[in-house]
């Protein structure tokens, strides 16, 4: 019985360590940014990376996104004679909620995986302690561009995301079912307000901290953790815990913003 107890203890005494592990890491990667001197080479090159290539899946999510919804909503309301209101039911659906929520979790699939595995090579490579030999901090030199190209690129991720699925549910339900072009963007344009987007700009904003903190602090701190392996290994299972970590604090903090907003 009392090692029963005892393991508990030391299993959150391990996640208390692991919090407060991760939230210095924050920490230290905003002071980096708000220092000088300021580098836009490194910044540019992770918006290309986190942004400009993430595009195509974007484009694609976001039609086919909806598309979904112009099919799902018409049928939905076609129930009740509102078939005017479908542009403004796909309209707050994508700016609202699933806009932001699948744009992070696409960069998460392709950008967040690959920024993990990158840090966590380079810390099994001890590249990081290399750089910390020779005076470099490794939170200015390779955290702080990609906290702040995701802090850009994911809200413009988002933006395209809402664009292109608003189109694609018109293309389906004016399109396919007829509903009326004036009115399905009418309707649009009389329900949605400021805070529809607001909202979702502050998800998008909050999602591309996580995810890129996520990510960077599971590499960064692979020497640290219990999960099994320190060579491929490690990087591999390190890799589907932060891929999923993000997910779910993507989830838990889109309840939480709309609880605070709405």
């Amino acid at each position: 019985m009392g090692n029963f107890f005892e393991r508990i203890g030391d299993t959150v005494l391990y996640q208390l360590e692991r919090l407060g592990r991760m939230g210095l890491f924050l920490l230290r990667t905003v002071t980096s940014i708000v220092t000088p001197p300021y580098k836009l080479r490194p910044i540019i090159r992770q918006i290309h990376f986190i942004g400009a290539c993430s595009i195509f899946v974007i484009l694609f999510t976001g039609a086919f996104t909806g598309m979904v919804l112009g099919l799902q909503g018409y049928y939905t309301l076609r129930k009740f004679g509102s078939e005017g209101y479908l542009g403004a039911a796909v309209a707050l659906s994508l700016l609202r909620e699933l806009g932001p929520v699948l744009t992070a979790l696409m960069v998460v699939g392709r950008a967040g995986s690959a920024i993990c595995a990158e840090i966590g090579i380079m810390r099994i490579s001890e590249q990081i302690d290399a750089l910390e030999c020779m005076a470099i901090d490794p939170h200015r030199f390779l955290m702080a561009p990609k906290l702040v190209a995701g802090i850009i690129s994911v809200p413009l991720l988002t933006a395209i995301f809402d664009t292109v699925g608003i189109f694609g549910g018109c293309l389906v339900g004016v399109g396919l079912f007829g509903v009326n072009e004036g009115a399905y963007f009418q309707g649009m344009y009389a329900s949605v307000v400021w805070l529809d987007i607001y909202m979702g700009f502050v998800k998008s904003l909050v999602f591309g901290v996580l995810l890129i903190w996520i990510a960077a602090g599971k590499g960064y701190f692979l020497h640290l953790e219990r999960s099994g392996g320190f060579g491929a290994e490690g990087v591999s299972r390190i890799t589907t815990s932060a891929v999923v970590c993000s997910s779910v604090a993507i989830l838990v903090s889109d309840y939480l913003i709309s609880a605070i907003l709405l």
